[in-house]
């Protein structure tokens, strides 16, 4: 299937935004928003919207730090990613900007949104089902799981999908165990997907070198990225 991708200059409450939309040939149908790590809109991001558009989605890769910037190490990351979780409100205004930019797409249709989230991201599209987001689905690769909303019974539209790295050091126990608990008590349709052998960044092929460059414990993995995104691929021939 033949895609076009473009560069998008979208603001917010007087911030420049700038993100990428891939699109296919003829679109029509459902649109997926997709939502970066904490390294910002990179062209592995880049990548990932134009994969979703060859399966037939206009998709929308949102810039949620602003100018497009993206991090030069993870110092530089932690803070931007860290800037962003402090100003929740002013994220999920930035979640909402995508949100309706991709709606407005031609060939779209409203009612079939989905969003997908690495990393940062993850924990983006979980929020955005926790507060209620009209999306048909949300996928979390490698997410966070910690909350910044607690959903009351019946409140999450969205059906919600978890692929988490069994052997991932940066999401505690505790955060797997709180999120379980939380989507229970909410009457949520949730599905979480634990790999073995699987750490923190297993989808992003640079994750193994940049976890020995900054000290951290990222590593990709080949099997469970294809594992992973054919699992995306049969969530959403479902709630599509």
């Amino acid at each position: 299937m033949g895609i076009k991708t473009q560069n998008i200059a979208y603001d917010k409450n007087g911030a420049e935004l700038n993100g990428h939309l891939a699109t296919p040939d003829n679109p029509k149908g459902p649109g997926v928003l997709v939502f970066h790590e904490w390294w910002g809109l990179n062209d592995y991001i880049r990548g990932r919207a134009a994969q979703l558009a060859e399966l037939g989605y206009t998709a929308l890769a949102a810039d949620m730090y602003g100018g497009g910037r993206v991090a030069a190490n993870a110092e530089e990351a932690n803070s931007l990613m860290s800037g962003a979780l402090g100003d929740i409100a002013g994220t999920q205004a930035r979640f909402t900007a995508a949100y309706d930019l991709l709606k407005s797409q031609s060939g779209v249709d409203e009612s079939k949104i989905a969003a997908i989230g690495y990393c940062f991201g993850g924990a983006l599209v979980l929020h955005a089902s926790r507060i209620g987001t009209p999306l048909s689905g949300v996928v979390s690769f490698h997410g966070s799981l910690g909350s910044f909303h607690k959903p009351a019974p019946g409140t999450v539209k969205a059906r919600i999908l978890v692929c988490h790295g069994a052997d991932d050091a940066l999401v505690p126990r505790e955060d797997i165990d709180a999120f379980k608990k939380e989507m229970d008590e909410a009457n949520a349709d949730y599905e979480f997907k634990a790999y073995p052998g699987a750490l923190h960044g297993f989808t992003n092929p640079a994750a193994t070198a940049k976890g020995k460059e900054f000290g951290l414990p990222l590593a990709y993995n080949e099997a469970v990225d294809k594992q992973s995104w054919q699992d995306m691929r049969d969530f959403f021939d479902q709630v599509f």
